[in-house]
């Protein structure tokens, strides 16, 4: 269940993420962006913000039940996939993470409204 968990979630960050790649290759070639709306800034910050938070959760729900199924069971297949699965997971974090960062200056950077 946990790894199916983080395999959902990490599903739903690389589809954001590949959209975002997508608009933000869009707006260095065509200068503006795919969609355009007045709080974009606020809605790329805050999905950041969720994103991170459900990678983090579940890499962390996921590793202590992949560490109890080494403990009972020893290290088989299954085990070392949702191992490399965890770490991939941990991975992804760190990216939402610097991205959120990077939201956050840009929310903070905008003119008052």
């Amino acid at each position: 269940m946990c790894t199916l968990v983080v395999n959902s979630v990490n599903v739903i960050a690389f589809t954001y993420a590949t959209l975002q790649a997508i608009d933000h290759t869009y707006l260095l070639v065509y200068g503006r962006h795919v969609v355009t709306y007045s709080l974009r800034c606020h809605f790329d910050f805050l999905i950041d913000q969720i994103l991170a938070y459900l990678l983090i959760s579940s890499s962390s729900s996921a590793a202590t039940r992949v560490d109890d199924w080494v403990l009972n069971w020893g290290k088989d297949e299954f085990t070392k996939m949702a191992s490399a699965s965890v770490v991939i997971s941990f991975l992804a974090f760190l990216g939402f993470a610097f991205s959120s960062i990077i939201s956050g200056y840009n929310v903070c950077d905008q003119n008052p409204i």
